[in-house]
């Protein structure tokens, strides 16, 4: 909810403001912050969990109550933004001075400045990652969350990066014809390839069942399918069909983002472990 609230601000409001500070900015905060904040694979997984002890209402009312919840968030967020933009122009215009044109001093539009921020981003990220594998080293032997939590801030990245490769995918629709072109599919494929693998990582848990077998499968599961996967993104492109000339749309990519996920988690996770009997 969050995330898709913050996605109304950052991602449809004030995208423009942000894009005249740097197009990378944009990218950088919806979708690599927002998109991991918000993760659909584990969204899937606490439904296929409540499939496994019988309780196949409440995660259909999940999936219900959760796309609800979602989908108002960003639209809560896009009118307080909207509200918030006015507050600005009325209390500029009462005081008589101008509205700054912004990201006019912090515009990102030269060679060096964009090296600059490249190499200050990329030394930040390295010094992260060695942070990130000393912490993981020093708890993994101990196992539980730490070890997890630092495990998936290694491979988060990667699930970001793999993400905004797909998302080149999205409005070119299928063949060379483009047909389907206002499916999304590199969100698709990323929410659908994350679900199934953590499914998968979720049946070798159970299957193996050791401690480091369950720090790894866990860590790979919160960062890196984490990250791969978003509501946030799939929210604000649910809002845009949503409030375009074919709303249909909106529900027809949410119901298939969702079956498909859902039904090949339940081949995935579910059957084995109601044919093999796991705890």
């Amino acid at each position: 909810m969050v995330g898709s609230f913050l996605m109304g601000w950052w991602g449809v409001v004030f995208k423009g403001d942000i894009s005249k500070v740097s197009d990378y900015l944009v990218i950088g905060l919806n979708t690599g912050y927002l998109g991991s904040l918000t993760t659909f694979s584990g969204w899937n997984q606490k439904m296929l969990d409540l499939t496994v002890d019988g309780h196949w209402v409440l995660a259909f009312l999940g999936f219900f109550i959760g796309l609800f919840l979602a989908s108002h968030s960003i639209i809560f967020g896009i009118e307080t933004a909207k509200g918030f933009r006015w507050l600005l122009k009325r209390y500029s215009t009462s005081s008589g001075k101008e509205t700054p044109k912004s990201g006019s001093n912090w515009k990102v539009d030269s060679c060096k400045r964009h090296l600059a921020v490249i190499l200050a981003l990329t030394l930040l990220l390295c010094a992260l990652w060695i942070v990130s594998a000393v912490l993981s080293k020093e708890e993994f032997d101990g196992g539980g969350r730490a070890a997890e939590l630092w495990l998936g801030c290694i491979v988060g990245p990667i699930g970001v990066w793999i993400r905004w490769f797909l998302a080149r995918l999205n409005g070119r629709g299928l063949g060379k014809a483009g047909t389907l072109r206002w499916v999304p599919f590199g969100t698709l494929i990323a929410n659908v390839s994350a679900a199934c693998v953590m499914a998968a990582l979720a049946t070798v848990k159970k299957a193996v069942d050791t401690k480091t077998c369950n720090t790894v499968a866990s860590g790979i599961q919160f960062g890196l399918l984490g990250c791969l996967s978003t509501v946030s993104t799939f929210m604000a492109e649910f809002n845009a069909m949503r409030e375009s000339t074919s709303p249909w749309r909106a529900y027809a990519y949410a119901l298939i983002t969702i079956l498909i996920s859902f039904g090949l988690g339940i081949l995935i996770y579910s059957v084995p472990v109601w044919t093999k009997g796991y705890n």
